[in-house]
């Protein structure tokens, strides 16, 4: 029996009268805010799936990064909250939706799930109410925590429900209110969490020739992956920081605005390439700029990598000149794939987007790929600079977009989708 036969569902679960506690991955409010509605939506059909089975939903997320990292203060804001959530769902769904208020001192965030939350919970269980949603997972003291607050947290948020469902594909942390709730509830995945691993399973058994396309802005934030990516794919095409790092140190370039360990990360990285010569794809035009805050006519100019000569030093390179893509060689392997995954913005966006537009133009030309994007930049940089395509893609079975672009680049750091955290909990 496989992993994906043996993952606990939703449509096991028995949930008529039922209150049904699900961790969604809605991350998407900033300063007050949603930036994009892309991943509610992919999860309203869980939502609408339990409800008709007749259960009755606690709703809960994270948002943002309230807690400080170097004091560990949590700060209570509405930048986070998740009100602008909320009221979206009332729109899209007309449901009754409810949100408690706890009381927290400044700085301190939330100690605990407060017990005037039991009021609310009797009118969803009468019906009064259609759905509870609970405040930002991230305000309890207790949602990031290693020691017994995040158990105390775990417990709490189990003694409010019958059932737990995980449809948070993106939230693959081991926080309290990903994983702990499976030690005391029937847990079960939600339909977009069952989606999400079953193309996931497209990257780790991909058709051949398979291709992927990242870029960051820090090279230690995807070094690990990439060591993983590159043993797994025909061909790896690099954009932004990283692409930067890999070139200065392969050509001895001095390029601005280069973290001095992104340097040394590179070095390992090239060293690693070099033993599989031609996979990783060298774009070959690049845009240098004077200044990174616009784009400013006469304080920018595109140069071919391979007429620089070693010792050259440039200001900042903000994105992949449009040029590179009319090269024969990663024409031919970007319209000869069979696989595709794409976790990258090329340019520094959104003055240097050219190289983006280019590149996913590119791609789009390939019919015959299965095409996954994932991460939020990259969808919404697809989303602003190509909407005709993109509205086209949402219905087309040859691409799939990803809500987590980073829990999929965690699952091929880690080897397979089923050492997630959250994965593990639930096949427990």
């Amino acid at each position: 029996m496989s992993k994906f036969e043996q993952l606990p569902k939703l449509q096991d679960a028995d949930l008529k009268g039922k209150v049904v506690l699900v961790r969604m991955d809605h991350n998407v409010v900033k300063k007050g805010k949603i930036k994009d509605n892309f991943r509610i939506d992919q999860t309203i059909a869980t939502l609408v799936y339990i409800i008709a089975k007749g259960g009755k939903p606690i709703l809960m997320t994270h948002v943002g990064r309230p807690k400080d990292k170097k004091t560990g203060k949590i700060t209570v804001s509405a930048d986070e909250n998740v009100l602008p959530i909320v009221n979206y769902l009332k729109q899209k769904t007309a449901l009754n939706i409810a949100v408690p208020e706890f009381p927290c001192q400044e700085d301190d965030g939330y100690f605990a799930l407060d017990s005037s939350i039991n009021f609310m919970l009797n009118d969803l269980k009468a019906g009064k109410i259609d759905m509870i949603y609970l405040p930002n997972t991230r305000f309890f003291i207790g949602e990031e925590a290693k020691d017994e607050k995040k158990d105390a947290f775990g417990k709490q948020l189990a003694g409010l429900a019958d059932i737990f469902v995980n449809d948070a594909f993106g939230s693959w942390q081991p926080h309290a209110s990903t994983v702990k709730p499976t030690e005391y509830l029937p847990s079960f995945a939600g339909l977009l969490m069952q989606k999400e691993l079953i193309n996931l399973q497209r990257v780790f058994e991909p058709k051949r020739p398979f291709l992927a396309v990242v870029a960051g802005s820090k090279f230690d934030t995807k070094i690990a992956p990439l060591r993983s990516i590159i043993a797994k794919v025909d061909h790896l095409l690099l954009g932004g920081v990283i692409y930067n790092a890999y070139l200065a140190v392969k050509y001895n370039l001095e390029i601005k605005g280069i973290d001095p360990a992104d340097l040394d990360i590179a070095r390992e990285f090239v060293a690693l390439a070099e033993k599989t010569p031609g996979k990783v794809l060298e774009p070959q035009f690049i845009v240098e700029s004077d200044t990174l805050e616009q784009r400013i006519e006469g304080q920018c100019r595109i140069h071919n990598v391979k007429e620089l000569k070693p010792g050259t030093k440039l200001n900042y390179v903000l994105d992949i000149g449009a040029e590179s893509y009319q090269d024969e060689k990663i024409r031919e392997i970007i319209l000869n794939a069979e696989t595709v995954f794409v976790n990258a913005v090329m340019g520094f966006t959104p003055n240097f987007y050219e190289g983006t537009e280019a590149l996913y133009k590119l791609i789009h030309q390939n019919k015959k790929a299965h095409k996954m994007y994932g991460g939020g930049d990259t969808l919404q940089e697809f989303k602003n600079l190509l909407p005709g395509i993109y509205l086209s893609c949402l219905d087309d079975e040859n691409y799939y977009f990803f809500t987590g672009g980073g829990t999929v680049l965690t699952a091929i750091e880690l080897g397979s989708p089923w050492d997630l955290a959250s994965i593990k909990a639930l096949l427990k």
